[in-house]
């Protein structure tokens, strides 16, 4: 059986999805962008304090389902180029203490919203 995850406090879904359902003893984040929660805008400023927002609202996400970033085990990176690579590592490196996730990390031609970075994980609940 599926559970639905969605909190205010991340943005709301753009499409036909939810920003997270939990399967068994695994979460799914789908793919979340720096979108302003009160005028759903995205918020262009350096691809640091992007990827941070990015990575709040991804926090918020798993504490909604019952996680933290200890319980992710894999997580995927869309950037929009791929020149934004380290400065994209950095930020995203704060939010784990102990051992990283597996990964990949993508260059997109075209992100929703023309966003500059997304990112979506899976959670394990342990």
């Amino acid at each position: 059986m599926k559970k639905v995850i969605n909190t205010a406090d991340a943005p709301a879904p753009i499409g036909p999805y939810n920003q997270a359902i939990i399967v068994g003893n695994t979460m799914y984040i789908s793919g979340t962008i720096a979108m302003d929660l009160q005028s759903k805008q995205l918020v262009k400023t350096t691809i640091k304090e992007e990827t941070k927002m990015v990575m709040d609202y991804i926090g918020a996400i798993l504490k909604a389902g019952g996680c933290t970033f200890d319980n992710v085990v894999k997580s995927t990176i869309f950037l929009n180029d791929m020149n934004n690579f380290v400065q994209v590592n950095e930020v995203y490196a704060s939010y784990f203490k102990g051992d990283f996730p597996a990964r990949a990390t993508i260059q997109a031609a075209k992100l929703p919203k023309d966003a500059n970075v997304e990112i979506s994980v899976e959670a394990y609940l342990f």
